[in-house]
């Protein structure tokens, strides 16, 4: 994809008004820092000018930051205010960050604010995808579509050639033939996923079955290709993909945004099957289990889970007992949202007024009662791939 300078451009300025507001300094690890040596077992730190860092504030954030001993290349920032506080490389030569707090906060606000935006986008994405899986052939648009498709119905991460270079772990752009049976109408996934989980699932679903089958009489190891205007074989990659949605949205959407999405949404399942927990202590137990049962789905950690594919609104409104569901969602929370399902429209709806209300409440004294959200529909519908 050719480089957009003006997309760069407004989120550099974007980023810096977002540092601004949190009472950050917008910083880069292009501008001179603290360096770091090793000194026998331990490290010492230089200023940029070359001197030794001696200031005892300084030294406490630095060790504060928990620095890796292996990071190589490390570049600590010299203001304690400065958005990044710490860059270097890992082990295998992958840039890695360290950043201030509060601006953990922001971002992560503006990454579930993004998926409200999401949630919007979803109905155009996936009249799009059906109008593409219909086309003739096995043209690009049609094969990107399936991928977009299976992301949804299995929650596989949408893969990394890097990954499947180095570690022989895969997605669905980087699957090879060999991890997917094809029987009558059924599909059969069995591959080495990220951290070297193993994920076996089952798909039935007749026009998907056909087109894989189709990618599979392709010459190649790789399952996903198509044929380009000039009848070549391309590969399908992550790009392609991210660009695909990006077209089709008119937004900035990414396939990780699939399973964050559902995340959400399973979660919000999960905990529908709990009775209101009576204590404090019960609660966080149900709150355990539910986010166990999504990262079992999503194939992650549950800490991982809660930190990245949770929208923290679901879980806080449990533990505070606004967490209301009902057996069909409401007729108004399905106005406007197209080919949202009933669950995914709750949902959304519980977003959008804790985001009002949070915003509402800003710099006001008393308590705002949470919105309550009413949920429906069966478990599987999310991911119905079975693991």
């Amino acid at each position: 994809m050719p480089f957009d300078e003006g997309a760069a451009v407004s989120a550099i300025i974007d980023a810096r008004e977002a540092a601004s507001e949190a009472g950050l300094r917008y910083v880069s690890d292009e501008a001179p820092g603290i360096g770091r040596r090793r000194v026998g077992k331990g490290f010492s730190y230089r200023q940029p000018q070359g001197g030794p860092v001696r200031d005892a504030a300084t030294l406490r954030r630095i060790r504060a930051l928990a620095i890796p001993p292996a990071w190589t290349q490390v570049w600590i920032c010299p203001h304690p205010e400065g958005h990044i506080q710490a860059t270097g490389r890992d082990q295998k030569g992958r840039k890695q960050y360290r950043y201030h707090p509060r601006w953990r906060e922001v971002r992560d606000a503006a990454k579930y604010d993004h998926m409200v935006e999401f949630a919007h986008s979803l109905p155009a994405i996936r009249a799009r995808v059906d109008a593409d899986m219909r086309r003739p052939g096995l043209p690009g648009e049609k094969v990107l579509a399936t991928v977009v498709h299976l992301l949804e119905a299995t929650l596989i991460r949408v893969g990394n050639d890097d990954y499947a270079r180095q570690n022989q772990s895969y997605g669905l752009t980087t699957l090879r033939h060999r991890h997917v049976a094809v029987e009558g109408t059924t599909l059969r996934f069995t591959f080495k996923g990220k951290s070297g989980k193993t994920w076996q699932l089952g798909l039935a679903d007749r026009r998907v079955a056909r087109i894989v089958r189709a990618c599979q009489d392709l010459p190649g190891q790789e399952l996903f290709q198509y044929r380009d205007a000039e009848g070549g074989l391309r590969d399908v990659t992550s790009a392609d993909v991210n660009a695909y949605l990006r077209e089709i949205a008119g937004r900035d959407v990414t396939a990780k945004d699939f399973r964050t999405w559902a995340g959400t949404v399973l979660a919000a399942l999960a905990l529908r099957e709990y009775q209101r927990a009576d204590s404090q202590a019960a609660a966080k137990r149900n709150l355990r289990a539910a986010i166990e049962r999504v990262a079992a789905r999503l194939g992650n950690t549950p800490a991982i889970c809660r930190t990245c594919y949770i929208h923290p609104a679901i879980l806080d409104c449990y533990l505070d007992g606004a967490l209301a569901f009902e057996v069909e969602a409401e007729p108004e929370l399905r106005d406007g949202t197209g080919r949202l399902r009933p669950e995914e429209a709750a949902v959304l709806a519980l977003l959008l007024e804790r985001l009002r209300g949070d915003r509402a409440a800003a710099g006001m004294t008393s308590a705002t009662p949470r919105p309550a959200c009413h949920v429906a529909a069966a478990w599987p519908r999310l991911g119905h791939g079975l693991r």
